[in-house]
């Protein structure tokens, strides 16, 4: 399952109308917008092709002058970059864990995994 923001631009003068056909579309869910034309709604969508058809089809309404993402979530991605971590928790050093590291402390040589 993927989510992802939008912010869709339009002029006042349409606002009104963009609201109604972006409310009717069932390719999103709409939250707020402001008098300047500023609208934010999120889409959904089984995976990343399907999220990018429902931006497409809100770039086509009439009197938008842009729909673009600005924040995405991908559950499957989360799941397999967790899963990672999981997996390298054994190749942390202890000093990242200790409470009392200070960051004067620390000294980078340019590559961690090749330190250790």
């Amino acid at each position: 399952m993927n989510l992802s923001s939008i912010v869709v631009l339009t002029t006042p003068e349409y606002l009104e109308e963009v609201l109604e056909n972006i409310k009717s579309s069932n390719e999103c869910e709409y939250h707020l917008h402001d008098e300047k034309g500023r609208i934010i709604v999120t889409i959904e969508g089984k995976d990343t092709e399907e999220e990018i058809r429902k931006l497409k089809a809100l770039q086509q309404i009439p009197h938008i002058i842009s729909a673009e993402m600005v924040f995405a979530y991908s559950e499957d991605e989360l799941e397999k970059e967790r899963q990672k971590l999981e997996k390298s928790s054994d190749n942390i050093p202890d000093w990242l864990n200790d409470e009392n590291a200070q960051a004067e402390d620390i000294k980078y040589k340019g590559d961690l995994k090749k330190r250790f």
